[in-house]
């Protein structure tokens, strides 16, 4: 019988540690945060200043991509990491700049 609880206890202290993020998995968040304000100020520069040529507009697309790309990682680490409230939801996380309002002020000078 004590073996069975000290694996109930293990089993439990596991769902524990994996329920929650790895100093590492917060490091990453944290980067791909930092890069995310970094290419959406390289898009609103690129699209601000002269010259508009195409390969600056292949520049601006390829950046918009990678822009994608980190956001929606980002939102599946807050997705999986959210603490649940008490009515069963999930708590909403406050961001600043939206992803539309860049693609609108992209979109807009294009």
């Amino acid at each position: 019988m004590p073996s069975a609880i000290m694996k109930e206890v293990l089993e439990m202290i596991e769902a524990a540690a994996e329920s929650r993020p790895t100093p590492f998995e917060y490091e990453l968040a944290y980067q791909a945060r930092v890069a995310i304000d970094r290419i959406r100020f390289a898009i609103l520069h690129i699209e601000r200043f002269p010259p508009h040529t195409d390969h600056m507009r292949e520049a601006g697309l390829q950046l918009l991509d990678a822009l994608d790309r980190l956001e929606a990682a980002e939102r599946r680490f807050q997705r999986r990491f959210r603490k649940p409230t008490g009515n069963g939801r999930t708590q909403k996380v406050e961001s600043g700049e939206t992803d539309s309002t860049v693609r609108a002020n992209v979109g807009a000078r294009s």
